[in-house]
């Protein structure tokens, strides 16, 4: 059965923090998570057909994974083990705010060793979206297998969606990670990026960087994502701007995943090109990904805190 939106990149652990046990020691939580299986899990909760690429280790932690995914509705033939490596792990701690940063085990994960030849090619082939992120740039031989697997899918007239994702502790200079995000976004038709994201490269407002992705890198949607204060899409034609609803924030990993998963579900029920949307279409997908990106805070983890579409469209 063919899948509508394909992501290639990372699964892996999410380490949560959760204080400290009666010893005094610290506790976390085990998270099935990673940005593009985030994102095709908020699609695939949302009536969307996906599929993942991408490779974990044989162990635990990896068969956690694709059995987390495979419970979500993604498909995960795509997925290679390997024994040879570990599932890749983050460690999360969160301040006062819900606030997160990040540390990885990661020297090599699994993720970092997908090459191109292991790639099922036959989902991009099939597939209407294809989307990936940074992490999948950070090293090789995964940055090539990334490259290859755009340029592919770019060849083949597939919509092409792109998250920066920064972690600036899994790059090795600031320098490198700028220019791998630059090279990601001069390869996608639509860009979700944070307004951290747009500070980092640029030093200017979300609204320039906006601007910036339309008129520098030819990209048809753009849409900047600023925390508790909502989101800016933009194309040629129209602008909006939506502030989520207000909630107890716990836990944001996932949330700006899962806001991008949104909005691409809601561009798909459109059944329009990125650069012919109108302001109220703009609206429509803004107002449902803002609500469900604020709507997974309330929740532990990536995967398992995306919000039925009901809560969603109750909170609008």
């Amino acid at each position: 059965m063919a899948c509508d939106v394909v992501a290639l990149g990372e699964m892996l652990i999410d380490f949560a923090s959760r204080g400290t046990d009666a010893a005094g020691y610290p506790t976390m939580a085990a998270n099935p998570g990673g940005a593009p299986c985030n994102f095709l899990a908020a699609l695939t909760k949302y009536g969307v057909k996906t599929a993942f690429l991408g490779k974990v280790g044989d162990d635990t932690f990896g068969r956690l994974l694709i059995g987390t995914a495979k419970g979500a509705g993604i498909e995960t033939k795509g997925v290679v083990v390997d024994g040879s490596v570990f599932t890749t792990l983050a460690f999360v701690t969160f301040d006062e705010h819900g606030d997160r940063s990040f540390s990885f085990a990661r020297k090599p994960g699994a993720d970092t060793q997908l090459h191109f030849e292991e790639l099922d090619l036959s989902l991009i082939d099939e597939c209407r979206v294809f989307h990936f992120g940074t992490l999948s740039l950070t090293d090789e031989p995964v940055r090539t297998a990334t490259q290859k697997a755009v340029a592919y899918a770019r060849e083949r007239g597939k919509l092409i969606t792109f998250d920066p994702n920064l972690r600036p502790p899994l790059w090795r200079s600031e320098a490198e990670a700028r220019n791998q995000i630059l090279w990601g976004l001069s390869q996608a038709d639509v860009v979700k990026i944070s307004d951290e994201e747009v500070d980092f490269l640029w030093k200017c407002s979300p609204e320039e960087g906006a601007d910036r992705l339309l008129r520098d890198f030819g990209v048809s949607l753009a849409m900047v994502t600023m925390g508790s204060r909502g989101c800016y899409l933009k194309n040629a034609r129209a602008l909006c701007s939506a502030a989520p609803p207000k909630v107890k924030a716990v836990d944001t990993t996932g949330a700006g995943d899962i806001f991008g998963g949104s909005a691409v579900m809601r561009l798909l029920e459109l059944k329009k090109a990125p650069s012919e949307l109108s302001q109220d279409d703009l609206g429509y997908i803004a107002r449902f990904a803002a609500a469900a990106a604020s709507l997974s805070t309330e929740k532990s983890g990536g995967i398992p805190s995306v919000p039925e579409r009901e809560e969603v469209l109750a909170r609008l």
